[in-house]
């Protein structure tokens, strides 16, 4: 009697974790998930974040979760030396210059507000990101153009899920801290030569 309660209750907890890790993996495969979208997913998130790297990593893929940030996501797993390579699920994304510039200008802004202590949140106003990224860009007297062509970058980082519009406050967004998965350390030391870089890039492109 003791042992089938015990399998009972063995069978019971597994289908427990089950029902929990499904909802679990459906958020990550359809992207970055922040621990402010659902508490109980990110909980579950956390619980059984073991069960989740073995699962994805059968399909060549691993989990990077930042719980200090609260937030997580798939990216496709390095083969390993003389292993066999998948094929990618998390296509890589072909980038114009004026989006990756206006994704390095947001880590730098992202760097320096973290500096200054005080709101973990950095807000930004549509028109603190149009000055920030025209600065950079070839000068144009068809004002209106530059501007529709600035909002279409921002839309697509936007898109991206870098930058999130606050609701009930137009033209505000935040800038989220994943980011800072994407563009590490590294590559924010070389910011001023990537901008000379990009500058000469669309300097000549224009």
């Amino acid at each position: 009697m003791r042992l089938a309660a015990n399998r009972e209750k063995h069978m019971s907890e597994t289908d427990r974790q089950e029902a929990q890790l499904s909802p679990v993996l459906v958020a990550l495969f359809r992207g970055v998930f922040y621990e402010e979208a659902g508490a109980r997913i990110w909980q579950d998130m956390l619980a059984l974040q073991g069960r989740v790297r073995d699962y994805v990593g059968l399909l060549g893929l691993e989990l990077i979760l930042d719980e200090a940030e609260g937030y997580a996501y798939l990216r496709q797993a390095e083969p390993e030396e003389n292993g066999l390579a998948l094929p990618r699920l998390v296509p890589r994304r072909q980038l114009s210059y004026p989006v990756s510039l206006l994704l390095a200008l947001l880590r730098k802004k992202l760097a320096e507000h973290d500096a200054s202590g005080g709101d973990p949140r950095l807000i930004l106003t549509r028109e603190q990101i149009v000055d920030t990224v025209r600065l950079f860009l070839p000068e144009s007297s068809d004002e209106a153009r530059l501007l529709d062509r600035i909002d279409a970058h921002i839309g697509r980082v936007t898109d991206m899920g870098f930058l999130r519009p606050l609701n009930g406050q137009q033209g505000r967004y935040e800038v989220r801290r994943i980011i800072k998965a994407f563009i590490d350390a590294q590559w924010l030391g070389e910011f001023d030569q990537r901008l000379r870089d990009y500058r000469e890039h669309l300097s000549t492109d224009s």
